[in-house]
């Protein structure tokens, strides 16, 4: 049987006979893939003009939606995963952190979406004016590429790996063409064809192939982009096509790297065994086969012993076989050929000084890797810090200080992660300034977080998911971060009136007098840039008196008429939170209405001093606005107190929860 691929609409079955996938604990044939013959360059022109389209027709919030059905459909059906992911020699432990963290991301995203504008703009930073007069404004802001994402996958996580790449591109309006590595391709395709048949995803907006890339690459130009995991050699390979040389398409690469675990010399003995479990675990999860996995510990010399005695207690008991049978908590790896790559990094390590502490005594028949512990007496060997075993190995390196710790840590090179077990803030600040140009994330590991942290290996999809160097340096996840990255940013320039209706937000100088008061209007009818101007008030010495009474600030400056004089206002002044709530009683409409809630407020300045005597008059005035769900939408105001005088002397985003119409 071969797999499928889904491009230009339709399922299509590759040419010649293809390479074998084979069950990774039995070594029975599964099923064979091949891309030979397939229309790859067309299906990167298909998504751009008929994926790209039917998602720029949704906006951020319908994709948002959509993400969030495409996770409930997905987990309706993850049994199906579950059972697959077996052959790959993965246990239903490692099967959870696959399946049901692809899943995990997809709702992830699909709330970030709430956040996001309606349509396809995303605008960055304030307006800023560019010229004297406010006719003329500059906005940064992100719009669509036009392109789309090759994402090419690594064998481990055929599920997440495929989802952490597909969401947020797929939230941006971007089109994807996803491509999975052959010993586990039978999962990403089962997983493909769960999301095809939800009927969530527009025609275009998503297309797989099980086989090579054949020649998809030369269809790419600067609106596309690859996203890459993998091997180091891999992507510096394919760092050398034309492609990203010449016509400027981003890649994005995330490699496996030499990740390091660091026992801290301020660290007492809860640290170290719960660093001991960390490390096992990154050991157990998946045999070793992730990216993000422990490859090296750094310990102080003087607790070496300990730290491998309590790391091969918690090795020892675990039984490695087949992930089908009741009790395994290690299957094998993912096929010969990656046993074999293994074997031949450990007998590298060993070539370089390295020697065996402890090995498991499981099972070692086929694609069975026993979990291996390492002891480098001699730390400072090169190529100990240059070589990885993609499995069940780490290697243990004495240092004598935490300067030397630190030196051991960058020979690697660059990381993902690192984790640093330590209750001392001065040594893990230590570690952060001599770090934060060698990992992508740094995790704190001490007697504080232990029960509430998620691990070492656990990448999450709000953070930043990538490091510097041999890590790749790319970025994958990172929440909008993320999202951002699949969209284009430029500088947009022009009249407040132009920019205001092109990116739903208001621009001062594009006001649109409220005809009704704005509160008595439902989410739809408010129309961005709608401004009521209020009567006026003026403050008296007794709005001051009864707010000290009231809220029980009695601050100087408000009620002591000797010290108010000597201070840099000079002069009595009331209560900043006055003003705000003076603010309120001029703009708000008392009666029910459309309008729930005050939902929250945001950037609040005090610009003037307000005195007795002064008169305060407030603007109103519709910022931007997002539906929350089918009942609600949150509309940001704009609110501006100013003087007499007509100068600033408060501005704030007051944000309300308004009802919406009845669909």
């Amino acid at each position: 049987m071969k797999l499928k691929s889904y491009l230009l609409g339709q399922w299509r079955e590759g040419e010649g006979e293809g390479i074998p996938i084979r069950d990774a604990a039995t070594h029975a044939e599964l099923a064979r893939v091949t891309a030979e013959g397939l229309p790859l360059k067309e299906a990167i022109l298909y998504g751009r003009e008929v994926g790209g389209k039917a998602l720029l027709a949704l906006g951020f919030q319908e994709r948002g939606r959509r993400l969030r059905a495409l996770a409930q459909y997905l987990s309706e059906r993850k049994e199906v995963l579950y059972r697959l992911y077996a052959t790959t020699g993965g246990t239903r432990r490692d099967a959870w952190y696959d399946v049901d963290g692809g899943i995990g991301v997809l709702y992830t995203y699909a709330s970030l979406a709430r956040t996001l504008p309606e349509g396809n703009l995303l605008p960055e930073d304030e307006y800023l004016p560019l010229a004297k007069d406010p006719a003329f404004q500059g906005r940064h802001v992100l719009g669509p590429k036009g392109g789309i994402t090759l994402q090419v996958n690594a064998f481990n996580f055929p599920v997440w790996g495929l989802l952490e790449k597909f969401a947020p591109a797929f939230l941006a309006g971007v089109p994807t063409l996803a491509k999975p590595a052959t010993p586990t391709a039978h999962v990403a395709e089962a997983l493909a064809r769960m999301m095809l048949e939800s009927g969530l995803l527009p025609e275009g907006s998503f297309q797989f192939v099980a086989g090579g890339l054949g020649d998809a690459l030369d269809a790419l130009d600067h609106r596309d982009s690859l996203y890459f995991t993998g091997s180091k050699a891999t992507a510096d390979r394919l760092r050398r096509h034309p492609a990203f040389l010449e016509r400027g398409t981003p890649f994005n690469a995330e490699t496996d790297s030499l990740n390091a675990a660091i026992l801290g010399e301020e660290a007492g003995e809860e640290e170290l065994v719960r660093l001991a479990e960390e490390i096992a675990q990154e050991l157990a999860i998946k045999s070793g086969q992730r990216c993000t996995a422990i490859r090296r510990v750094l310990v102080p010399e003087g607790r070496l012993e300990a730290l491998l005695e309590a790391t091969r207690a918690r090795l020892a008991p675990l039984r490695l076989g087949d992930p089908r049978e009741e009790g395994v908590d290690l299957g094998p790896l993912a096929s010969l050929a990656q046993k074999a790559e293994v074997e031949g990094a450990v007998a590298a390590l060993l070539e370089a000084g390295a020697q065996v502490y402890w090995q498991h005594e499981g099972r070692k028949d086929g694609a069975f890797f026993p979990p291996t512990l390492l002891l480098a007496k001699d730390p400072w060997q090169e190529a100990l810090h240059r070589v990885e075993p993609f499995g069940p190995v780490a290697t243990f390196f004495p240092y004598r200080t935490k300067e030397e710790a630190l030196r051991l840590a960058r020979m690697g090179g660059g990381m993902l992660v690192a984790t640093l077990a330590t209750p001392d803030p001065e040594e893990a600040r230590f570690y952060l300034l001599g770090l934060s140009g060698e990992v992508g994330r740094l995790h704190l590991l001490n007697r504080r977080d232990a029960k509430a942290s998620t691990g070492h290996g656990s990448p999450l999809p709000r953070l930043l998911h990538g490091g510097p160097g041999r890590a790749g340096g790319g970025e994958e996840l990172g929440g909008l971060l993320s999202v951002k990255r699949h969209l284009a940013r430029l500088a947009l320039q022009g009249d407040p009136i132009s920019l205001q209706a092109l990116l739903s937000e208001y621009a001062k100088g594009a006001e649109i007098p409220a005809q009704v008061h704005p509160f008595r209007k439902a989410y739809e009818e408010l129309a961005v840039g709608e401004t009521l101007v209020t009567h006026r008030r003026t403050v008296t010495e007794a709005d001051i008196a009864l707010f000290a009474h009231l809220s029980w600030d009695h601050f100087y400056a408000h009620t002591d008429e000797l010290a108010a004089q000597k201070s840099l206002f000079g002069k009595r002044v009331a209560h900043g939170y006055f003003v705000l709530a003076a603010a309120a009683g001029l703009f708000v409409d008392p009666a029910p209405g459309p309008v729930l809630a005050n939902y929250g407020l945001e950037g609040l300045r005090f610009t003037e001093p307000v005195g007795i005597g002064d008169t305060l008059q407030a603007r109103l005035t519709v910022k931007a606005k997002r539906p929350r769900d089918e009942k609600t939408g949150v509309v940001e105001w704009a609110v501006e107190v100013v003087n007499q005088e007509g100068k600033t002397v408060a501005s704030y985003t007051l944000l309300t929860l308004v009802a919406r119409k009845p669909q």
